[in-house]
């Protein structure tokens, strides 16, 4: 039956999702639902296990017309900021309900008993009630459905006019799934949710034979059978709370890490009661993905792709549970019962166990590959953002933005950082692209006026201390004032100095902790990070040269040799600890060399998409404007 009940996943799935990007979502789910009615009500009156088969078979491809069609409308009927709201109650009334459901059955069976005393019918065929209560329901719900008048226009948009000409459903089927392989944080959330599902069928192959195992019998497996579904139930109730504002991409790739884990530790637990808390967990986290990932799809995904996208991630979880209920206690028995003593101790390791600790293993691995590929915070720390979720703070706004570009230059006096700057906003605006030039400190109002404090030789008293939250307070403004709203709106900024300059000045220089240096800078920029840092290196006293000739020296220029050394040394063990957004470059090179390796490590870095109209002009470098 189950075997069944998946099949239509693999025969008509993928068509069903074009279906639902294509006609009357609304119109969709009724007929479906009446579909379902009259298939229910069928498998009593025709009293046939060949039609039971069939009219299950059915009745799965009715319902996978009707679930593409469901998600793909809820977005359209709420808010967006309720949407996760929307899935929870979905979610939870589907879920939840499996145990409402139980009892009304147990309720029924009474009833049928009743009834058979007098009559015959309920004698012969006593779950029949329960049939014709379950196609009522369906009944119900497509009438509930055609009177929903928000959805009386619910054909998808983005399609073409009626009448209008339509692409093939072969066509279709393909852009959905080209769309899907081709969107980063979609692919991601696809091999999680995989790994999620295989891991739960792991469960639901093997959980009366673990039961057994744990010396509990059939109700040690109804325990840990209902504890699954409400763990769910919990985790999608109760999740979007735990999780207060921690970013909704990192839970996902989070939540599956601990199902995973929960799943390894439930595998080797020596009792039942660890077993029963372990395995709720596993259903909690379970939960979490669930109405975090429909929520993404449906906020995230056009409406004209969104019954597409739906429809696979449920097809494919259905195949996914299918090869992994099947497997399961197949490779279980494959290794058989074996246990090891260690010190007197008896350890568990027969099938059953390294199975449930392997699904568990490969769930928590899943997980870390969606966290990567879903990630969309990569200069947040997810420490940063666990601790902010446990605290009930606000998590740090970071880069807040999948647009744009933010290259950073660092190094000592007289590195050549200005002119660099320079240089390189010509080379990119000559290539079409919009490049934000900017300086710290000083490149605000308010900033110029602690410019004037900090870089004048009469404030040679200030504390280490108030020279740091100075550069600090300059540093917020700059953020919030220039190169946010530049990023935001797809520009490139090079900036001349940043957060690192803070770190090896003060940090370094002054001799003050790195760590509150970093957590200041971090707190004053929100946890806003460059993409690439270009360190100019050069030798202290060269700069300080080239610096003299420039003209008069600043209060840090006047600094001691001993001072810019350790600044530099700081420099380069900041590089060392973060050289995947480092670039180091010998200062004391040619400037046309020093251009061109940046300009390449721009080729392979991921630049905003030019503005719409302008196209890329490569200058050679000997023509750039010097």
């Amino acid at each position: 039956m189950l075997f069944v009940r998946l099949l239509p996943a693999l025969v008509i799935g993928p068509v069903a999702g074009v279906w639902a990007d294509r006609f009357n979502r609304r119109t969709t789910m009724v007929v479906t639902d009446v579909i379902r009615f009259g298939l229910f009500i069928s498998i009593p009156l025709m009293q046939t296990l060949p039609w039971l088969f069939a009219a299950s078979f059915l009745i799965e491809c009715a319902s996978l017309f009707w679930i593409p069609a469901k998600e793909a409308s809820i977005p359209n009927l709420v808010p967006r900021n309720r949407l996760e709201s929307a899935n929870q109650l979905a979610l939870v009334t589907t879920y939840g309900f499996g145990a409402v459901a139980a009892v009304v059955f147990s309720a029924l069976s009474f009833v049928n008993r009743v009834l058979a005393h007098e009559f015959s019918f309920f004698r012969t065929n006593p779950v029949n009630l329960a049939l014709y209560l379950d196609a009522l329901t369906f009944l119900v719900s497509g009438l509930t459905i055609l009177g929903l008048s928000e959805l009386s226009s619910a054909r998808p948009r983005g399609l073409a006019a009626e009448g209008a000409q339509q692409p093939g459903v072969l066509t279709s089927l393909r852009e959905g799934l080209k769309f899907i392989g081709g969107v980063r944080w979609l692919r991601g959330l696809v091999l999680g949710v995989s790994g999620a599902t295989a891991a739960g069928a792991a469960v639901i192959g093997l959980s009366r034979v673990f039961a057994n195992d744990l010396q509990g019998g059939n109700a040690a497996y109804g325990v840990l059978f209902g504890t699954v579904f409400v763990g769910l139930a919990s985790g999608m109730f109760l999740g979007p709370r735990v999780l207060g504002n921690f970013p909704r991409r990192r839970a996902v790739g989070v939540a599956i890490m601990g199902s995973g884990g929960a799943l390894a530790v439930d595998a080797v637990v020596p009792n039942l009661a660890l077993a029963v808390l372990m395995t709720g967990l596993l259903g909690f986290f379970a939960g979490i993905v669930w109405v975090v990932a429909l929520t993404l799809v449906g906020s995230e995904v056009a409406d004209e792709l969104r019954g597409r996208t739906f429809a696979f991630i449920y097809n494919l979880m259905r195949v996914v549970l299918l090869v992994a209920v099947a497997a399961a206690p197949f490779l279980a028995g494959i290794i058989g019962p074996h246990t090891v003593s260690v010190q007197g101790v008896h350890v568990r390791v027969d099938g059953v166990t390294v199975t449930l600790f392997a699904a568990g293993v490969l769930a928590a691995a899943a997980g870390v590959v969606c966290l990567r590929l879903m990630d969309d915070r990569g200069d947040i720390p997810l420490r940063t953002d666990l601790l902010a979720a446990i605290t009930r703070r606000d998590p740090e706004q970071g880069r807040g933005t999948r647009a744009g570009y933010f290259l950073a230059l660092e190094g000592g006096e007289g590195a050549g950082k200005s002119t660099l700057a320079r240089r390189l906003a010509t080379e990119l605006r000559d290539r079409g692209y919009e490049v934000v030039l900017t300086f710290e400190p000083g490149d605000t109002a308010v900033g110029t006026r602690v410019r004037e404090v900090l870089l004048d030789r009469s404030s040679a008293g200030i504390s280490p201390r108030t020279e740091a939250m100075l550069y600090a307070a300059d540093r917020a403004q700059h953020v919030s004032e220039v190169i946010r709203p530049a990023l935001e709106r797809n520009a490139i900024v090079v900036c001349d100095r940043y957060v690192d300059s803070s770190r090896a000045y003060q940090g370094g220089g002054r001799a003050l902790d790195d760590r509150e240096i970093s957590h200041l800078s971090r707190w004053a920029t929100d946890g806003l990070q460059p993409d690439l840092t270009v360190l100019l290196d050069i030798d202290p006293e060269e700069g300080l040269r080239r610096a003299s000739r420039v003209g008069a020296t600043d209060r840090l220029e006047a600094e001691t040799v001993g001072f810019h050394r350790r600044v530099r040394a700081e420099f380069l063990t900041l590089a060392r600890r973060g050289r995947h957004r480092y670039l180091v470059v010998n200062a004391a090179e040619d400037p046309d060399a020093i251009l061109e390796r940046v300009l390449g490590r721009l080729d392979e870095e991921a630049l905003p998409d030019l503005p719409a109209g302008r196209t890329t002009m490569t200058i050679p470098l000997a023509e750039a404007p010097q």
